[in-house]
C-alpha cells in the first residue's frame, strides 16, 4: 500500500468525506456479527470514524486501524484519542504488521480499487485472520453509478476519473470484481451483498457535489489529472461546475452502489 498512488489524496476535500462515514452508513452488512470481545483490524481506516464505530460495538475487544498516510493516521489518532480499546498505526496491506491469525475481523472499506493487486491484499488479510474469522470488505462500483438529470460533465468526469485511477494501477470498477478477487486470494466461504448511498435531498446533493468540485480541483485527483495531461484547468473548472449546476437541481439524485463480501477461508 505504501508504493501505490492514491487517486484522490488526502485534501480536506476528501478526508471530510471519510470522516462522514459510520458503520451504519458503510458497514452495515458487518455490523450484527461484531459483538463485544471481538479483535479487529481495519485496513486502510482512513481518518478513522468506522474504525471508531467498532471499538465501541467490541469493547473490551482491541481496534487497530492503519493506513498507509502518516498524516491521516496522527489525525485520527488525535480525534479518537477518547478510545481505549483503539489505535492508530502506519501500515501497509501487503505486508501486515501482525502475526498469522491475530484478529476475529480484518476489515477493508474502498480501499481494494486503488491497489495495484487487490488479491494479493486478500491474500494477506486471509493470513491475519483466525480461524472461522471473518475477512470483510466493501467495494463501489463507478461504472454503476448513476445520476438523474444527465448532465454532460458528469459523463467526462466519471471517464476521466477512470483513466487517471487505472493510470495509477488500480480498477474503480471494483464492486463488481470484488467476489472474484476474494476466490482468487483462497476464500472458499463468499457471503456477497450490495448496498448504496443516495444522494437526493437538496443538503446530501450539495455536501456530495461539493466535495467532488473540491476534489476536482485542488485534490491530488487534480494535480495527478494536470502532470500527465490528462485534462486542463479549463476542462476542472468546467467539470467542477457541472457537479454544482447538478447539485442545484430539484430532481437531483445520484447513486453510489457497492458490492459487499464477508469471506472466511
Amino acid at each position: 500500500m505504501n508504493s501505490e498512488v492514491y487517486s484522490h489524496g488526502h485534501h480536506p476535500s476528501v478526508t471530510t468525506a471519510h470522516a462522514a462515514r459510520t458503520v451504519a452508513s458503510s458497514a452495515a452488512y458487518l455490523e450484527p456479527l461484531l459483538e463485544a470481545g471481538l479483535d479487529v483490524l481495519d485496513v486502510g481506516c482512513g481518518p478513522g470514524s468506522i474504525t471508531a464505530g467498532f471499538a465501541d460495538l467490541v469493547a473490551p475487544g482491541s481496534v487497530v486501524g492503519i493506513d498507509s498516510s502518516a498524516d491521516v493516521i496522527a489525525q485520527a489518532a488525535e480525534t479518537h484519542a477518547d478510545l481505549a480499546n483503539a489505535a492508530f498505526r502506519v501500515g501497509n496491506v501487503y505486508d501486515l504488521d501482525a502475526p498469522d491469525e491475530s484478529f476475529d475481523v480484518v476489515h477493508a472499506h474502498q480501499l481494494l480499487q486503488h491497489l495495484a493487486d487487490p488479491v494479493a491484499a486478500l491474500r494477506e488479510m486471509r493470513r491475519v485472520v483466525r480461524p472461522g474469522g471473518i475477512v470483510a470488505a466493501r467495494e463501489a462500483d463507478f461504472g454503476a453509478m448513476t445520476w438523474f438529470p444527465a448532465v454532460d460533465e458528469l459523463d467526462e468526469w466519471r471517464e476521466l476519473y477512470g483513466t487517471l485511477a487505472r493510470g495509477n494501477g488500480g480498477e474503480p470498477d471494483a464492486g463488481r470484481r470484488l467476489p472474484g478477487w476474494a476466490a482468487a486470494a483462497g476464500f472458499a466461504d463468499i457471503e456477497v451483498s450490495s448496498t448504496s448511498w443516495v444522494y437526493a435531498t437538496a443538503e446530501d446533493r450539495r455536501v456530495h457535489a461539493e466535495s467532488w468540485a473540491q476534489r476536482v480541483l485542488h485534490s491530488a485527483f487534480a494535480g495527478q489529472t494536470l502532470e500527465r495531461g490528462l485534462a486542463d484547468q479549463q476542462t476542472l473548472d468546467r467539470l467542477a461546475e457541472g457537479w454544482r449546476r447538478w447539485s442545484r437541481m430539484d430532481d437531483g439524485v445520484f447513486l453510489v452502489p457497492s458490492v459487499e463480501i464477508l469471506a472466511r477461508a
